[in-house]
């Protein structure tokens, strides 16, 4: 029932830092090698691992909007405007996600 994130680079490392201090599997673009990449591959790469992405940058709305549109398969999405979520609440609903949620449930979906 776990879910583990793949986060994008625009998202700020006190939300990463505050999932893994609650147990959460994150692995973030640049640990994996991936920092400047077009959205389409992250994505791709989220899906080929098996991860939800998390980003804070409104193009991957776009590109998740783009492939339910062609029914090309993703593993799902998780956004948050910058703006809007403080870091303590967004690493409170990651958390919750991330435990209580099922893959198939986030499958192709944002």
């Amino acid at each position: 029932m776990s879910i583990a994130f793949y986060i994008d680079e625009n998202v700020h490392r006190a939300i990463t830092t505050g999932l893994r201090m609650r147990d959460v599997d994150v692995l973030t673009v640049q640990e994996d090698g991936r920092s400047g990449f077009a959205d389409p591959v992250i994505l791709d790469r989220a899906t080929e691992l098996k991860r939800v992405l998390f980003s804070q940058d409104d193009d991957f709305l776009t590109e998740a909007t783009r492939r339910q549109q062609a029914e090309i398969d993703f593993y799902g999405v998780v956004y948050a405007h910058k703006l809007r979520i403080s870091v303590g609440d967004c690493v409170r609903d990651l958390e919750i996600i991330a435990k209580t949620a099922y893959a198939e449930e986030l499958a192709n979906r944002v």
